[in-house]
């Protein structure tokens, strides 16, 4: 059992070598529209981004910035299959120009023109970040109507193409159960608040590696990819950065697809990749043990767990977790600079068994 893993360097808009609807998942984080650190991206791909910030019109910047990302929006639209999902991390912008102080609402942006094509909207996640001391204030402080509130949530924006997903075969309908949820991750992964994941850090201590990233953390990716595909899925990042998507399907048995502009990254996603096997195996003994704890809680309380899951022998709470199996990385090979295959094995792990 393998996963394959394909890496282009080259810009988000040559999807192109991506056959229609090939794709299960869409999960991405773009370069944020009017917060500085990405000014200098966004205005090498149009010299009228960089006129317009130094004329102070905001509006017109951050209207053209969003002009880049919509192809890759439409892109996304085709190649994913009826019932794929894309998932997008957008945080909005607050900035001054001219003396103005106002907020870039990037996400009704980019929801407005995903709606125009095609995309059903569906409840997003708002991922609260806690970046902000509590005692920081903004604008006049404790004076009335001149302070703002703090900047300290992103939205994971939550888009299906087409009608509900189906699984028809009996293959299917057996991966699918395979790769289920356990139910108390179920209640709180598909909360619209996420207040359990902090930030990643954004400078990028590599010589050969631009100053900064915008990556998110792996579990937020993880938690996304988990959500809405099953094992064997195809997951797609246009704009990967340092590979967290890729590290994240490879953890969850999906097979992956990302583009990255700067070339500068390949050294760190090939550092990374090369210790997946063990990162993601102590992830999921972790994501099992969690499980274990949580059930012997729940019989520690004398509530009931009706169901066994028929993989570890360990209770569950609903007949949905019963065919649950993860499975664990054997090993890693590159294929070349921007190919990966990663090998899985079909046994559960012995460890959990019969706990």
């Amino acid at each position: 059992m393998k996963s394959l893993h394909t890496i282009h360097f080259r810009n988000a808009t040559g999807l192109n070598v991506i056959q229609d609807e090939s794709v299960s998942l869409v999960v991405t984080s773009p370069p944020y529209p009017m917060i500085a650190m990405w000014d200098t991206i966004f205005a090498a791909q149009n010299s009228e981004i960089q006129s317009a910030l130094e004329a102070k019109n905001g509006n017109l910047a951050f209207e053209l910035m969003h002009q880049l990302l919509d192809p890759v929006w439409q892109e996304a639209f085709r190649v994913l299959q009826p019932g794929g999902f894309a998932c997008i991390n957008i945080g909005d912008a607050t900035r001054t120009i001219a003396n103005h102080f106002r907020l870039y609402a990037n996400h009704a942006r980019i929801l407005q023109h995903c709606l125009q094509l095609g995309f059903t909207n569906f409840p997003p996640i708002i991922w609260r970040k806690q970046t902000n001391a509590p005692n920081k204030f903004m604008g006049s402080g404790m004076l009335p109507a001149g302070a703002y509130v703090t900047l300290e949530h992103e939205f994971v924006l939550i888009l299906r193409k087409g009608n509900k997903r189906e699984f028809m075969t009996p293959s299917a309908k057996k991966n699918r159960n395979q790769s289920a949820l356990f139910w108390e991750e179920r209640n709180v992964w598909f909360s619209d608040i996420w207040q359990d994941l902090k930030g990643t850090g954004q400078k990028l201590n590599h010589a050969n590696a631009r100053e900064r990233s915008g990556a998110f953390p792996f579990e937020l990716v993880y938690r996304l990819i988990n959500m809405y595909s099953v094992k064997g899925d195809t997951v797609l990042d246009p704009f990967l950065g340092t590979a967290t998507t890729t590290l994240a399907a490879m953890a969850s048995n999906r097979n992956s697809i990302g583009f990255e502009i700067d070339s500068r990254f390949q050294e760190i996603i090939s550092d990374s990749a090369s210790r997946i096997v063990s990162f993601a195996n102590v992830y999921i003994q972790n994501r099992i043990a969690s499980h274990q704890n949580f059930i012997r809680k729940r019989l520690s309380e004398k509530r009931l767990c009706k169901h066994i899951n028929n993989v570890y022998g360990f209770p569950v709470v609903t007949k949905q977790e019963r065919e649950i199996l993860f499975n664990p990385l054997i090993d890693i090979e590159a294929i070349n600079e921007t190919e990966f295959a990663v090998s899985y094995s079909e046994k559960p792990q012995k460890t959990f068994q019969n706990d």
